[in-house]
């Protein structure tokens, strides 16, 4: 029996104007608007059918504060499927502290880059599945790459950032994903800055990169515009999981939509 895809909604928390959290949505990582609260949306998606739900604290690591862990609390007890919550986590007690507010799965990017060893150490000690190293990679036409693709007749790497996508690092991203694997990641979680928030399709050069590299299951983010783009980044890239956030957020489709979809043209889904 083929492996079931999965489809999974996502917010991005950040603190509001009176220091309360809130979700926001944006285009290429900036020009964030507020769209809702964290701990009912999470309780809406929880009951819409949802295969995982993944809570990232945007600026955390920007800003160099904790994630919000009373936060997670809350989400936690609303959902009941599998919980990855990503931003600002650095350190091994941080993965610990996460796990024991209720995520099933944390999410590290850039501490993982800035300490690799942070990625041994979590795996070792709390499991590979619980460990998700998160790339914000972004395309780049020049020669410090190391591994390339064919885009629209260029020659392009992809390059991990962090500091949620402020700073670049040189590293290139299929290099990292292979890295990060041999060092116990669980899985990827591939965002891409270039089509984030565009609603114009996953980037399939980025995703299918990754996927043909690494033998670890890889989320697809940023980009999704429709049931289409999901079917595209699991039938062409080879993605193990689709992520979202504005189509359902504003209502656009529901996952049980984008399900039946997948359904009906020969991707398993659960339903």
């Amino acid at each position: 029996m083929a492996v079931t895809k999965r489809i999974i909604p996502c917010i991005d928390v950040d603190l509001d104007e009176d220091g309360n959290p809130a979700v926001y949505t944006g285009v290429n990582f900036e020009d964030l608007k507020h769209t809702g609260d964290p701990v009912e949306m999470a309780r809406r998606y929880n009951e819409a059918g949802a295969d995982e739900f993944v809570f990232l604290d945007i600026t955390a690591s920007a800003e160099g504060r904790e994630t919000m862990l009373h936060v997670v609390e809350q989400v936690a007890d609303e959902v009941f499927i599998p919980l990855t919550v990503g931003g600002g986590i650095r350190t091994r007690e941080d993965i610990k502290e996460t796990l024991r507010a209720g995520a099933d799965k944390v999410s590290i990017n850039t501490a993982a880059i800035e300490n690799p060893e942070l990625v041994d150490a979590g795996a070792t000690a709390f499991g590979s599945q619980c460990i998700v190293i998160s790339v914000d990679a972004r395309r780049r036409y020049d020669e410090q790459g190391e591994h390339y693709e064919r885009i629209d007749g260029e020659s392009c790497w992809f390059e991990c950032t962090i500091k949620g996508g402020r700073e670049g690092t040189g590293v290139d991203v299929v290099e990292w994903a292979r890295e990060v694997e041999s060092r116990g990641a669980g899985e990827l979680f591939v965002n891409s800055i270039d089509a984030d928030g565009t609603k114009e399709g996953y980037d399939i050069p980025l995703t299918r990169a990754v996927c043909d590299n690494v033998s670890t299951p890889v989320i697809a983010s940023s980009g999704c515009g429709g049931p289409e783009d999901t079917r595209e980044v699991f039938a062409e890239a080879g993605a193990d999981a689709a992520l979202a956030a504005s189509i359902f957020h504003f209502d656009e489709y529901t996952i049980r939509e984008v399900k039946e979809y997948l359904d009906d043209r020969g991707i398993p889904v659960r339903l």
